[in-house]
């Protein structure tokens, strides 16, 4: 059985398109195989992402990535994942179905330790809850 695919993108690919990448492959793997990208790469994942998916068993080792690694690729699903507000979003011209579900960037959240990571928790749970109804549309 062929596997759908789908791109998750953000602009830093450091956290939420990086989330939900992981989440995808780790839980929908069965259907749909992941990939994530960023209109302004941030050239690492961040520590608190990969730290609050290990706290729910996942172990990312991903990659921040350009969209132009996927220029000329098909994918069934694009979904951008930033909050308009405050991100400049990038935009899909390939084939796929499109979805902008939006979300705070948590890189940019303030405060101590324990607030911050929490911000990275919100994001986690809020993208993994959605992804059930996104991936079946």
């Amino acid at each position: 059985m062929n596997k759908s695919r789908v791109l998750f993108m953000c602009t830093g690919n450091s956290c939420r398109s990086q989330m939900a990448e992981a989440i995808v492959n780790s839980r929908f793997s069965d259907r749909w195989e992941a990939s994530s990208a960023g209109s302004h790469p941030a050239g690492y994942v961040h520590p608190k992402a990969i730290l609050v998916l290990a706290e729910i068993g996942i172990n990312h080792h991903g990659r921040s990535k350009p969209i132009d690694e996927f220029r000329g690729q098909t994918f069934d699903l694009v979904v951008t994942l930033c909050d308009q507000a405050e991100d400049e979003c990038p935009v899909w011209l390939g084939k796929g179905r499109q979805v902008h579900q939006p979300f705070p960037d948590p890189a940019k959240a303030v405060g101590n330790e324990e607030e911050i990571v929490n911000d990275f928790r919100t994001v986690r749970d809020a993208i993994a809850s959605g992804l059930e109804s996104i991936l079946n549309n």
